[in-house]
């Protein structure tokens, strides 16, 4: 496939080659949420703290007589009832990080930069050297590209005049193409990456999506692989990926944690193999042979209940 280059100014500059397992996956929307939520509690400190009425100072005596006084009956003036007491409840230090398997996160990426050139909102510059690092020269740039709300410029290495004409501007973030994430492309309306940083992007992450992106072209026949099982059906056409199907959020994550991505993966697998997966039990088994079954997907009877 191809994408547009423009120069500074605007103009069409030609056109580069690019990988379509970086530029044309599937959109995910599923998997790009769960790593962007693990993105946003990784940035967590975790520090809030009060102070139980354990921890408060004074307090030793009773503050009131137990009878007699026409109050209520006070123990400590450290209870939470009471100004300057303790707090029930409160916060203490935790930590909210969550593990995301690598080739999750990796997938989430070319999910999003997928969607933004599908969108129209991938911009690819011939060059993007600025000479001086005035904030002026990156606005002349994102005025010539059409370019008024929020974007990611993408070079492929640390830039620093670029860097220092970009950082007074509130709506743009500069970052070296090795170190991309899902948040930062979501949080941008607008992706500018220079040639050099496409082609970084595709040495880092091509070849990470394996799944065939295109139907073989007529007359080509499909390359040679395992046969199907005896008693197993799909549908025609491209299969299914396991988001598909419906599966309830904990079930699908299991699976994808196995890099289990697809249906023919999974339909080639045994009960006893899909037992075997962490976390993976009867119920989970139960309900994924549901949806798989609603999909089109037919298994033999003693697959559901003489395996195990």
């Amino acid at each position: 496939m191809k994408l547009q280059i423009k120069n500074k100014s605007g103009n069409a500059a030609g056109e580069i080659d690019v990988r379509p397992d970086v530029f044309a996956v599937p959109e995910k929307m599923s998997l790009v949420h769960q790593v962007t939520v693990a993105h946003l509690a990784n940035k967590r400190q975790g520090t809030a703290k009060t102070k139980t009425r354990a921890e408060v100072s004074g307090g030793g005596a009773k503050p009131r007589p137990q009878k007699g006084s026409g109050g209520s009956r006070q123990g400590s003036i450290r209870s939470p009832l009471w100004v300057g007491g303790g707090r029930a409840f409160g916060p203490t230090p935790r930590s909210y990080r969550q593990n995301t398997p690598k080739k999750m996160r990796r997938i989430a990426i070319l999910s999003v930069l997928s969607s933004k050139y599908r969108n129209g909102n991938l911009v690819v510059l011939d060059n993007l050297d600025i000479d001086s690092g005035k904030t002026k020269e990156m606005t002349s740039v994102l005025s010539s590209l059409n370019i008024t709300k929020s974007v990611l410029v993408v070079t492929d290495i640390p830039n620093e005049n670029v860097i220092t004409a970009s950082r007074n501007l509130n709506k743009v973030k500069t970052v070296p193409a090795h170190v991309i994430n899902t948040l930062d492309l979501m949080n941008k309306t607008t992706i500018l990456m220079t040639v050099e940083a496409v082609r970084k992007i595709e040495d880092l992450w091509g070849g990470v999506y394996t799944k065939e992106l295109e139907e073989p072209e007529e007359g080509k026949s499909k390359p040679e692989g395992k046969s199907k099982p005896e008693g197993k059906s799909k549908p025609e056409g491209k299969s299914k990926s396991v988001e598909e199907i419906g599966l309830s959020s904990r079930n699908l994550n299991i699976l994808l944690a196995a890099d289990l991505m697809n249906l023919d993966d999974i339909i080639k697998m045994s009960k006893k193999e899909l037992l075997d997966i962490r976390g993976f039990g009867e119920k989970s088994y139960i309900e994924l042979c549901d949806k798989l079954k609603d999909a089109g997907f037919q298994y033999p009877e003693e697959s559901f209940e003489g395996e195990g």
